[in-house]
C-alpha cells in the first residue's frame, strides 16, 4: 500500500520538519512518519494528506488525533441543524471550498475548520494561542455531509441557474420560448414552402444559397484538414512532481454499474500524485445499482461520491454543476463513465497552462474511439473523432477561433470556470455551448496531445438517441448565441463569428438540407415541367445539386481517410463507402432533434455504455504482453 514511500523509511533519519504530524506520533511507527513526511516535501503538500491518500489512515481520524494533540474540540456536526449556522443558503455552499463554518450555539459565536493547509493552522495557533477560544475542529467530509443535509434543494437549484443567474441571456433555460418555437417554426414553413408553394426561380436562389454555406462549410473542414497535417504539437516535458497544483475530476455517472470498475481502474492509473488528486463521482439519488457497484469494488480515499438532488432538470450538466461548490483543484476535468484517459493527460495539462498565458481556459484532450472492430457505426465514430479532434479543433485552436468542447477530457481553470458561469443546466451539449461562452468572455482554449479512449454507440437506436443529442444541443447552443447577433458579432470578432456559424450551425444546416439537396437532383432527372425543362436551369441544376452533394461526400471521406490513416487504422476504410447511408441517417437524427427541440427541449436522451465488444486498448496491451513473452522466450 505504501510504495514508494515506505521503501524509503530507512533514508529518512533527518526527515523534513513535518508539525501535523506530530499528533500521530504516539500512534504510528516514527519510520513511516518520517517516510511521509519525505514524501511531502517532494510533492509540496501537508505530510497528513499523503497517509489519508495512501489509505494509512482516515481522514476523520486524523482530524480528531489533531483537534486531541491541538487541545481543541473536534465538533462531528451531527446534531447541529440549518439555524445553527447564520450563513445565508449561497455562503453557506460555498463555506465548503473555504473549509469553515460559522456556528451560533446559545450566545455562543465557534468557528468550526476543516483546514487543508494543517501547517500553516499550526502555525498560527503558535504565534496567537488564544485563537483556541474561537475554534473547533472537524474533517472536510464532515463539513459536506452538513451542508448536504441541509441545502440539498438549495445546491440543486444553485446547479440548475449557473448560467441563468449569472447571464441569463446565454442560457437555454425555460423563459421566452416563443423565439425558439418562432425561429423553428420559420425555418420549418421556409422548408416547406420552398418545396410546394414557391416558383421555381424562387427555390433554386434559395437553394444556390444553402450550397453557397454548404460550400462555406466544406471549405473550412479542408482546411482544418489541411492545417491538421502539418501542424505538430508541442509535447512538452512532463512537469516533475514538485509544484504540482491540486487537481479536480468530476464524472457524471447514471445507470453506469457496467462501466464503473474499469472508470475506476483508469483514474488509478492516472500518472499524477494521489494526494493532490480530488475526484468527484456525480450519481443521481434512484440509480442504486451504480452506488452498489461502487461500493463493490471499494473506493480510493480520494475519491467522493455526491447524491444529485432529485429535481430537474436531470442533465448531465446540471450534475457537474453539483460537484463545483465541492471540488478543491486549481484545475479540473471533466471524464465520462467509459473514458479511457492516458496516464500522462493531467501533467500534460498542467504543461499547457503553464506554458500559456491566464486567458488559456481550457485545453481539449484528443478523443478516441476503443471499440472500433465492434461495427460499421463505431468505425465511423472513429474517423469522425479522428478527423475533428487530431486535424479540425487544432487547426481552429491555432486560428484562436472558437471551440466546440467534445463532452468529456476538458481540462479547466477552475475559477475561470466559475467565472463564466460553468455548465448550463439546460443545454443538452452542454460541452459546444460552454466553449462558446469563454470564447465570448474573451479567453481561449486549445488541444493538448494525448488522447481520452471512449465506447462509441454499436448499436443504430443507441447511436440515434445521441446524434438527435448532438443536434438539439446545437441547435440550443446556435439560437441562445443568436438572440442578439450584433453583441455576438462584437464579443467574438467577424473571423470567429463566421467560424461559428459554420462549426455550430453548419453541422446542423448541412444535415437539415441534404435531403432537400438529393430531392432536388432526383426532381432535375425526372420530374419534367415547363420550368424544370429549360434548357438553361436543367443542366445547371443538376450540376448544382450533384455537385453540392459529392463535394460533401467526398470531404467526409477524404477527412476520414486521413483520420484513419493517422490512427493507424487502414482496415477501417471500407466503412467510409457507406457514407451516402451515413448522412441520411444524420439528416433523420437532425430532423428528429428540431421536433424534439419545439416538444421536449431539455430531455436528456442518455448513451447506454458498457455494450463494446472489442477494445483497441485491450488488443495492445495483449500484443505488448505477447511481445515481451517472446522476447523472454528467446533469451
Amino acid at each position: 500500500m505504501l510504495s514508494g514511500i515506505a521503501g524509503t523509511a530507512a533514508q529518512n533519519a533527518a526527515a523534513p520538519d513535518a508539525p501535523e504530524l506530530d499528533c500521530l506520533r504516539p500512534h504510528l511507527a516514527p519510520a513511516l512518519l518520517a517516510a511521509a513526511a519525505a514524501r511531502a516535501d517532494a510533492l509540496d503538500v501537508n505530510a497528513h494528506r499523503v497517509l489519508i491518500a495512501h489509505g494509512i489512515i482516515s481522514e476523520d481520524d486524523y482530524y480528531r488525533a489533531l483537534a486531541a494533540d491541538l487541545d481543541l474540540m473536534f465538533e462531528p456536526l451531527e446534531t447541529m441543524q440549518r439555524r445553527h449556522c447564520p450563513l445565508d443558503d449561497t455562503q453557506f455552499i460555498d463555506a465548503v471550498a473555504g473549509g469553515m463554518l460559522p456556528l451560533q450555539i446559545g450566545i455562543e459565536r465557534v468557528f468550526v475548520l476543516a483546514p487543508q493547509d494543517v501547517r500553516r493552522f499550526i502555525g498560527a495557533l503558535r504565534v496567537q494561542p488564544s485563537l483556541r477560544q474561537q475554534f473547533r475542529l472537524t474533517s472536510p467530509a464532515r463539513i459536506k455531509k452538513y451542508i448536504l443535509r441541509h441545502a440539498t434543494m438549495a445546491l440543486g437549484e444553485q446547479a440548475a441557474s449557473t448560467v441563468t443567474t449569472t447571464r441569463p441571456d446565454l442560457s437555454a433555460a425555460p423563459g421566452p420560448r416563443h423565439q425558439i418555437v418562432t425561429t423553428l417554426a420559420l425555418v420549418i414553413m421556409i422548408a416547406i414552402a420552398a418545396l410546394t408553394a414557391l416558383p421555381f426561380d424562387i427555390t433554386f436562389t434559395m437553394n444556390i444559397l444553402l450550397a453557397a454555406l454548404f460550400v462555406a462549410w466544406i471549405v473550412l473542414r479542408l482546411t482544418g484538414m489541411i492545417a491538421g497535417l502539418t501542424m505538430r504539437s508541442p509535447r512538452a516535458a512532463l512537469p516533475a512532481d514538485k509544484g504540482l497544483p491540486d487537481y479536480s475530476i468530476i464524472v457524471a455517472l447514471y445507470r453506469e454499474a457496467p462501466c464503473v470498475e474499469r472508470l475506476i481502474g483508469a483514474l488509478r492509473q492516472l500518472d499524477y500524485p494521489k494526494e493532490r488528486l480530488d475526484i468527484k463521482l456525480v450519481l443521481e439519488r434512484d440509480d442504486t445499482e451504480t452506488l452498489a457497484e461502487l461500493r463493490r469494488i471499494g473506493l480510493p480515499p480520494y475519491v467522493d461520491v455526491l447524491i444529485a438532488p432529485d429535481m430537474a432538470p436531470r442533465t448531465k450538466p446540471k450534475a457537474l454543476n453539483i460537484a463545483l461548490p465541492f471540488i478543491t483543484g486549481r484545475f479540473v476535468v471533466v471524464y465520462d463513465a467509459e473514458d479511457r484517459p492516458e496516464p500522462s493527460q493531467l501533467r500534460r495539462a498542467v504543461a499547457a497552462f503553464r506554458r500559456a498565458g491566464p486567458e488559456l481556459a481550457c485545453v481539449q484532450a484528443r478523443l478516441a474511439i476503443d471499440n472500433t472492430r465492434d461495427g460499421w457505426l463505431a468505425g465511423f465514430y472513429t474517423a469522425e473523432y479522428a478527423a475533428q479532434f487530431d486535424l479540425i479543433l487544432p487547426t481552429l485552436a491555432a486560428l484562436r477561433a472558437p471551440l466546440p468542447l467534445g463532452g468529456t477530457s476538458n481540462h479547466f481553470r477552475t475559477h475561470v470556470l466559475r467565472r463564466a458561469g460553468a455548465w448550463d443546466s439546460y443545454n443538452v451539449t452542454e460541452d459546444a455551448d460552454l466553449g462558446m461562452r469563454l470564447a465570448r468572455f474573451g479567453y481561449q482554449a486549445d488541444v493538448i496531445a494525448s488522447a481520452t479512449y471512449e465506447e462509441a454507440p454499436n448499436q443504430l437506436g443507441i447511436w440515434l438517441r445521441q446524434r438527435t443529442r448532438w443536434f438539439k444541443g446545437w441547435m440550443q447552443t446556435w439560437l441562445v448565441h443568436m438572440r442578439r447577433p450584433g453583441r455576438l458579432l462584437r464579443d467574438l470578432g467577424p473571423f470567429s463569428f463566421l467560424v461559428f456559424q459554420l462549426v455550430v450551425g453548419g453541422n446542423v444546416l448541412a444535415a437539415l438540407v441534404h435531403p432537400f439537396f438529393l430531392i432536388g437532383l432526383i426532381a432535375t432527372l425526372v420530374v419534367q415541367t415547363p420550368d424544370l425543362t429549360d434548357a438553361q436551369v436543367v443542366p445547371f441544376a443538376f450540376a448544382l445539386f450533384s455537385i453540392t452533394a459529392a463535394a460533401g461526400y467526398l470531404t467526409s471521406i477524404l477527412l476520414g481517410c486521413v483520420g484513419l490513416l493517422r490512427q493507424g487504422l487502414p482496415s477501417t476504410l471500407w466503412v467510409l463507402l457507406l457514407t451516402p447511408w451515413h448522412w441520411l441517417l444524420l439528416s433523420y437524427a437532425a430532423w428528429r432533434a428540431l421536433l424534439q427541440l419545439v416538444r421536449a427541449p431539455h430531455h436528456w436522451e442518455k448513451t447506454e455504455h458498457g455494450l463494446a465488444r472489442t477494445s483497441r486498448l485491450a488488443r495492445h496491451a495483449a500484443n505488448a504482453r505477447a511481445g515481451v513473452e517472446r522476447a523472454n522466450t528467446q533469451r
